[in-house]
């Protein structure tokens, strides 16, 4: 029987069922993360802290009877709150800035409707102030004085929607389920969040911004870092606590806006200013003008020059004000100059500020316009831009311990009405946790040597590497790079031969001809291989190329580009600031990976001794899913899947990535079956192929699913829509093949952090914690497997979602430690697993060296879009045979 595809109607059922028909079960049930199954105890036990603080939560009132409990909008209902108390019954209201409010206990009616009048300037449409006529900046000065306030009359409707009980927070902490916990824990954090916006807060998600400029940071450019908190309810083993962290967000420097495009467009003066440029940039962002103090939204720029735009001022005739209006054209620059009094320095020849409507423009000259504080900066950031924002927002253990005791002593929510009216009240103290701090692994490296690194760090001094390679047929590209080519290459055949690697003279140095400098990035990397190929007498075996700048050069792109997909040439990109033996050996190790040599393996591998992985062959994937970053939205999402091959070894990976439908998170292409044949050719094949060929012709009885950037709202799409392709790729090779799973979910984009009492250290590497501030049921732990050398250490939030092997909480965790001692870049263990680590590497990479719109618009068969009806994504060329195993992405 064939199943309709997505988007098809079922056959209709049939009229009657006949007596005799007994109906079938339904489908297996859908798979929910699983619940913990004991703690692990293996380690040395640490005391720490954590930034997380106890809520207690009182279940009646004071007199013993039970409680039962965006922009304009938050404006709104204050209103409704100040002027229908009554009607209210004092009821206090939290209100979520979009359609969701909240109040303790019922209100009178389960329908009730307000009338509430704003009087507001900024409440003005944007270029409705009043004016006389097409293009008029502002009102006249008599009109100002009579009317100093805008007024707006809205209708407000209140309709009850259903009851949330706060009983539900403490049922739920008493492992009793509840239907309305989330809900419950819900309108608590939209209390936090209404608690900051009184304060005049830039609210982002759960974070919020103090218009501070002690909070500020230059980044440059005209961007600002601003650092704020975030706070929200965390469930945990215990009971209810108040995560509260510094966060940190991207602001427009505030000030006048001609300084802003300066910096943005990093030139001298306003006359060498890009406008169209500045167009896109300050539309949307609000000014406050000099001459009024009222705030606007800029909706684009003028056409003409301040002194060149004209608009229609209406006039009244006659002394006594009564006669006809008169309308008279004149520029804004004679308007302001002329008829407002006001000396214009610089704006004459330079656009105007428009905060009007398509129809209706309003015009403002630009030196009377500054852009106001807290407005976010979503464009991209730049490299530079980047580094800065990482290095300034970086505290010591200590320093971030005193700023999260500051950010709750000024928050005062013990003050917050509807927290005391829930009975909610917060602890002022960090919680304290117990750590265990499990041993590095031992690892193995040339010449049958074994070593313990020391503080989750190792170095190669006196040692070989484990499985070094040989390399014979190379060549040095450097595209105008001032390097001392010949210091370079010395530096590394005697490095090489140090760590075991034989590297033979390189067969030529291509320079890059001057004549093709200034042209464009591709034709640069195309005029280079027409000299390598008449140069050389056959396919070189590695090219290393030296780019002219650090890695954002545009030559990066179009070189591995040509390398990997084209020619199947590995190739190592290197822009060395300084050479010595460190840098050199570093560059090493990425060239011997992708060579498809191993630097160091963990012993247990060859014993082979790791629990279950050891004893049947398993499989081991990382997957990720990397977005287009700010201001590059129109970029499709790249998936990549890592796997493991060489079982019973887990330190060799390959990649296989793809495009999809930009911003979607689950990976679309794990399973593809081609219509009318029988080839399927999605990502999983290609793992599980590659396993079977170089693991001994031996299918994996188990695999372990290690996946990155989910949030715990997807959770259960991954175990019941990733998994699932999984299952059906295995299936899809052999119908009688039934592998086991384990799924975890790596989470570092969340604001929980330890820290050691009294110590300004980090936690040391290896620190795991499973308890207290772990969720009540589900299976998880943090892990710093990581020695955090700058700034405070971020815990991996591993959540262990499904486990056939049977694994115990100890196991586990030893399993996930080691994985982060394989990372064969680094001679350090880092903060997240290899696997998850090298997906993101090859993701990143494949969409450095796509150019998308050199690609056909139009998906095909490899990659491209799976939803009928979606935009077409356009592919990822192919990896070359020569390299699609290798560990390019290293």
């Amino acid at each position: 029987m064939e199943y309709p595809g997505p988007g098809k109607d079922l056959p209709p059922p049939p009229a009657t069922i006949p007596n005799d028909v007994v109906p079938l079960q339904a489908a297996t049930p859908k798979r929910a993360p699983m619940a913990r199954r004991g703690l692990g105890a293996k380690g040395q036990k640490i005391p720490l802290l954590t930034n997380h603080f106890k809520v207690a939560v009182a279940l009646f009132y004071e007199d013993g009877r039970p409680t039962d409990g965006k922009g304009i909008g938050r404006r709104v209902m204050d209103k409704v709150q100040e002027t229908y108390d009554t009607e209210l019954e004092g009821k206090k209201i939290a209100y979520d800035g979009e359609k969701t409010l909240f109040t303790i206990g019922s209100l009178p009616h389960n329908k009730m409707e307000f009338i509430v009048v704003l009087e507001d300037v900024s409440l003005s449409r944007a270029g409705d102030n009043g004016n006389g006529g097409n293009g008029s900046p502002s009102d006249n000065d008599r009109k100002r004085m009579k009317r100093p306030y805008h007024s707006k009359t809205m209708k407000v409707q209140i309709s009850f929607a259903t009851k949330i009980p706060v009983q539900a927070i403490a049922a739920a902490l008493q492992g009793r389920e509840s239907e309305h916990f989330q809900e419950a824990v819900r309108v608590l954090d939209i209390i936090l969040r209404q608690n900051a916006a009184r304060q005049g807060c830039l609210l982002v998600r759960q974070s919020f911004f103090h218009n501070n400029p002690r909070n500020f940071v230059e980044l440059g450019g005209g961007v600002m870092g601003c650092r704020g908190f975030h706070s929200s309810f965390r469930a945990a083993q215990d009971g209810l606590y108040l995560n509260i962290d510094v966060s940190t967000t991207m602001i427009v420097k505030p000030g006048p806006v001609v300084d802003f495009l300066i910096e943005n467009q990093n030139v001298r003066d306003p006359h060498h200013i890009d406008w169209n440029k500045a167009k896109r940039m300050l539309k949307n962002l609000r000014i406050k003008t000099i001459h009024s103090n009222t705030e606007y939204k800029i909706t684009g720029l003028s056409e003409k020059s301040c002194r060149e735009q004209t608009f229609s001022l209406n006039q009244r005739s006659g002394r006594d004000g009564d006669g006809e209006v008169e309308s008279i054209e004149l520029t804004v620059f004679d308007y302001f100059v002329h008829h407002r009094n006001m000396q214009l320095k610089y704006s004459a020849d330079f656009p105007c500020i428009n905060v009007g409507k398509p129809k209706r423009p309003s015009y403002f000259p630009l030196e009377l316009c500054n852009l106001i504080s807290l407005q976010r900066y979503t464009k991209a950031l730049s490299n530079l831009q980047r580094a800065s924002l990482v290095e300034k927002s970086r505290q010591k253990p200590q320093e971030r311990m005193r700023s999260l005791t500051d950010a709750l002593r000024s928050s005062h929510y013990d003050a917050d009405p509807m927290l005391r009216s829930s009975g909610i009240s917060i602890g002022s103290q960090f919680i304290e946790v117990e750590g265990r701090v499990l041993s590095a692994p031992r690892l193995k490296v040339g010449n049958g040597e074994d070593f313990f690194p020391r503080n989750g760090r190792w170095n190669f001094n006196n040692k070989k590497l484990v499985d070094p390679v040989k390399i014979e047929r190379w060549a040095i590209v450097n595209f105008s790079a001032r390097c001392d080519i010949r210091y370079l290459c010395n530096n590394l055949i005697k490095c090489g031969d140090l760590k075991g690697i034989s590297i033979s003279q390189p067969f030529q140095v291509f320079e890059e001809s001057p004549q093709f400098r200034r042209e464009s990035a591709p034709v640069r990397v195309e005029k280079m291989f027409e000299v390598i190929k008449s140069k050389l007498p056959g396919p070189p075996q590695f090219l290393l190329c030296i780019l002219p700048e650090r890695k954002n050069s545009d030559i990066y792109g179009p070189w591995k580009r040509k390398n990997l997909s084209d020619l199947g040439i590995v190739t190592q990109c290197i822009a060395p600031s300084k050479v010595n033996d460190q840098y050199v050996t570093n560059v090493l190790l990425k060239i011997n990976a992708k060579l498809g040599g191993m630097n160091s393996l963990l012993s247990i591998e060859h014993a082979p001794s790791i629990p279950f992985v050891s004893k049947q062959p398993t499989l081991i994937l990382g997957m990720d899913v990397s977005h287009g970053s700010p201001g590059h939205s129109d970029v499709p999402s790249i998936a990549a899947v890592v796997s493991s091959r060489h079982w019973p070894l887990i330190s060799r990976y390959r990649a296989s990535v793809r495009t999809q439908s930009r911003k979607v998170e689950m990976i679309a292409n794990l399973f593809k079956p081609v219509s009318n044949t029988t080839e399927d050719q999605g990502i999983i094949r290609e793992s599980l192929l590659d396993f079977y060929a170089t693991s001994g012709k031996r299918k994996p009885g188990q695999i372990i699913i290690f996946r990155d950037g989910v949030s715990e709202s997807q959770f259960n799409q991954v175990l019941n829509i990733e998994l699932d392709q999984i299952i059906e790729a295995c299936k899809f090779l052999d119908e009688k093949w039934s592998p086991k799973f384990t799924v975890i979910v790596a989470q570092k984009n969340h604001h929980t952090k330890f820290f050691q009492s009294g110590s300004p250290d980090n936690v040391p590497p290896g620190t795991v914690i499973d308890n207290r501030v772990c969720h009540p049921r589900n299976n998880d732990f943090y892990m710093c497997a990581h020695a955090g050398m700058i700034g405070t250490t971020r815990p991996t939030h591993y959540h262990v979602l499904h486990d056939e092997l049977g694994f115990s909480a100890d196991d586990l965790q030893e399993l996930v430690h080691s994985l982060s001692y394989v990372y064969q870049r680094s001679t350090t263990a880092i903060s997240v697993v290899a696997p998850i680590c090298y997906a993101h590497l090859a993701a990143s990479q494949m969409t450095q060296f796509i150019k998308f719109d050199d690609l056909s618009d139009t998906s095909s068969s490899h990659g491209g879009v799976t939803t009928p009806g979606a935009v077409p994504v356009p592919e990822l060329p192919r990896l070359h045979n020569n390299v699609s195993s290798s560990m390019f992405f290293c």
